[in-house]
């Protein structure tokens, strides 16, 4: 009995079939057999029979995935798709079936040898594996730019080395929580290294200069994630249950959030589908906005319908692979498609105020203790003079009383105990003034649709930020004035190549109250996945992390910074506190202010839940990214400095919780005070419960 019915699928592009898919069979054969993936026993285990490679059908799945393409580029892009599986299958039967940690940290290692990115391949291939991705590395990278083979050979690396995080799992009998399993899959899935091949399939390649940024980006990632689900629900039967895989997506929910198999499913399905949705408002709204030639245009408008014909073409593939579970999902056609998920598209677009129920906040106890700067209360009467100053208490938008009570200086004294009195002013300064542009953004820009207005704003905030630190902007206004002093006063001790870096980090920062405002405009509750990964960049967690890095980069080698470990370990802090300040916000955002950018509001639009159970699952993934983030520190390699971060993570999250508690900030809107109760003690969202009620 199968463990569940495929639910159905929305399918908004036809597949179509390339002409040359006989070609491509009859070329994928012989090469298999030459590469020694047929029929050799690898360590005593045979990993592919012929019959295997017939009826995987590898040139079926090209040939759908890229159906316009010629004979010989399908020819090529087959037998990457024949090494990819290869490599998987091989992979679970040498390493994954009976655990073997240090053998498959070893396999892995080798493989870079034969992708690099400038230079020749000199090691000798000692597997199918290694023979096969030698041979195609040297048929594939001659044709591209330096950028290209960097960010493919980035995505090759990752898509191999993350079998490793797999094979931990499988090891601890450890399940992923949501968000780490969208990112981590993105990785091991291999859909972004698919994307590369679509710009090698189509014959242009993305601009460097845009191939980086939000849109695109986007474009990348919803088109991964929705290729991954669309894989897991496929999957499930023959990974879950024949090779005890945990990871897969039907699986992660339905013990996350507690969801009988079937529902699970129909879950996964609707992510899926949101994410699709994602891809083309993003295509739509987004990428047209970027700056780009006639050649750029033709290369993204090629890159964007590469993506939705290879949605189109692996869905059809599923459907006939023996991979994969042998049963036919509902099918409806193209418009039945829009139409059946319609009501789900509109839903993302018609959010209202609504009366918030009364709900219980947990004490967020944490395992490391909060310590506060003996500098406080001298900065506290610092940084209210320096708000005063700049002009953020005269716009008619805060006044001095609610920048005293508010205290940021009080959230910097706990994040950073040990600074000095003008390293606190500093980082009390940029708290303030962060804050209040965010509140500065919707006010001005949103609830007046001031679109032009938004992005001139936006504009001039980033010419405030001078590389070379000579000024050319005058400043207008109060976001505008505070920004230029705390550049100069931050940037100042930088080097030249950092001083970038940070710009860049705030950069980054504005463009996300951008998406932010218009969002506001087409009333639009984020999707779940853009939502938790952009409130990284709108609470400022990026800017933060940003400097503290700064503090470590002459000692700490820039390579450790991109390892998993350490990405995790940042990540799971930042959204740690990003859902700790949505929970303590909810109701000034959600009933007063008519704000769409709630992680409890998310998760209530999507899964279509009550408050209640939607602050239940705020909880669980606010303790499981805790557990995350004390399981990565408890992992770090080596390093006195890197464990002094981790410290300063610490210190960052402790900090941030005691401010929630003590601002004046989420008293407003009619709030009575908080009131505290005694509950049972424990990791995270459990102890002491702090209440909040409106008002009668």
């Amino acid at each position: 009995m199968q463990p569940f019915q495929l639910p159905e699928f929305y399918t908004p592009y036809p597949a179509r079939l390339n002409p040359n898919l006989e070609r491509a069979r009859v070329h994928t054969r012989a090469w298999a057999h030459e590469m020694d993936m047929i029929d050799v026993p690898q360590h005593g285990t045979v990993i592919w029979t012929g019959d295997d490679l017939e009826s995987h059908d590898y040139a079926l799945l090209c040939a759908y995935t890229h159906p316009d393409c010629d004979g010989e580029t399908l020819d090529l892009i087959t037998d990457w798709y024949v090494w990819v599986f290869y490599f998987d299958d091989h992979f679970v039967e040498l390493y994954k079936r009976n655990p073997d940690i240090e053998g498959a940290q070893a396999y892995l290692d080798r493989l870079p040898l034969f992708m690099p990115v400038n230079g020749v391949i000199t090691a000798e291939p000692a597997n199918p594996v290694e023979k096969g991705l030698a041979d195609l590395w040297r048929r594939t990278v001659p044709s591209h730019s330096q950028d290209w083979r960097r960010r493919f050979a980035g995505n090759t690396k990752h898509l191999l080395d993350e079998s490793m995080w797999e094979l931990l799992n499988i090891s601890a009998q450890r399940l992923s929580n949501p968000i780490e399993y969208i990112e981590m899959r993105r990785k091991v899935g291999g859909a972004p290294w698919s994307a590369n091949l679509v710009e090698h399939a189509v014959g242009l390649e993305l601009p460097r200069e845009i191939a980086g940024t939000r849109p695109l980006r986007v474009l990348r990632d919803t088109f991964s994630d929705a290729v991954h689900l669309r894989n897991d629900l496929f999957s499930y039967e023959r990974e879950v249950l024949d090779e005890g895989e945990l990871s897969n997506s039907v699986l992660v929910f339905e013990k996350f959030l507690d969801l009988p198999t079937q529902d699970a499913a129909e879950a996964v399905n609707d992510l899926l589908t949101s994410r699709l949705h994602q891809f083309e408002h993003t295509a739509l709204t987004e990428v047209p906005l970027l700056p780009m030639d006639p050649i750029g245009q033709a290369a993204v408008l090629g890159y964007v319908k590469g993506l939705q014909d290879w949605q189109a073409g692996g869905h059809e593939w599923h459907l006939r692979s023996s991979r994969y579970m042998k049963q036919q999902p509902r099918e409806s056609s193209i418009l039945g498609s829009y139409a059946r998920t319609m009501p789900q598209r509109l839903r993302q677009f018609t959010s209202t105020p609504k009366r918030v129920e009364p709900y219980t906040l947990p004490a967020f106890d944490v395992p490391f203790p909060v310590t506060l700067s003996p500098h406080l209360d001298q900065a506290r009467d610092e940084v209210v003079a320096w708000g005063v100053e700049y002009g953020i208490t005269s716009e008619g938008v805060w006044d001095a009383r609610k920048l005293r009570t508010f205290d940021f200086p009080l959230c910097s004294a706990g994040i950073d105990p040990d600074a000095t009195p003008q390293e606190l002013f500093l980082s009390g300064c940029w708290l303030t003034w962060g804050t209040y542009a965010d509140d500065v953004y919707p006010l001005r820009f949103g609830k007046t649709r001031d679109l032009a207005g938004l992005k001139a704003q936006t504009a001039r905030l980033k010419a405030c930020m001078p590389l070379d630190l000579v000024q050319t902007v005058v400043p207008v206004n109060a976001i505008e004035l505070a920004l230029a002093d705390l550049w100069q006063r931050t940037a100042m001790p930088m080097t030249p190549a950092f001083r970038s870096t940070f710009r860049d980090t705030i950069d980054v920062m504005l463009d996300s109250w951008v998406w932010e405002v218009i969002n506001m405009h087409f009333n639009r509750i984020p999707d779940p996945i853009d939502y938790v990964e952009m409130r990284r960049s709108t609470f400022g967690s990026e800017l933060t992390t940003s400097l503290s890095r700064f503090s470590h980069s002459a000692t700490v080698p820039p390579e450790l910074w991109e390892t998993r470990v350490v990405q995790t370990m940042e990540r799971s802090a930042m959204d740690y506190c990003a859902m700790l300040n949505d929970v303590f916000s909810y109701r000034k955002e959600i009933e007063h202010e008519g704000e769409v950018h709630n992680i409890v509001r998310v998760v209530e639009n999507f899964l279509g839940v009550s408050q209640a159970r939607a602050f239940e699952i705020t909880y669980a993934l606010m303790d499981a990214r805790l557990g995350q983030f004390i399981r990565a520190v408890d992992e770090l390699p080596p390093s006195g400095e890197l464990t002094r971060y981790a410290d300063e993570l610490k210190d960052w999250i402790a900090g941030v919780i005691l401010w929630h508690k003590e601002t004046s900030r989420y008293d407003e809107a009619g709030e009575i005070p908080v009131v505290f109760h005694q509950g049972p003690s424990g990791l995270g969202t459990s102890g002491l419960l702090i209440t909040s009620r409106t008002s009668s």
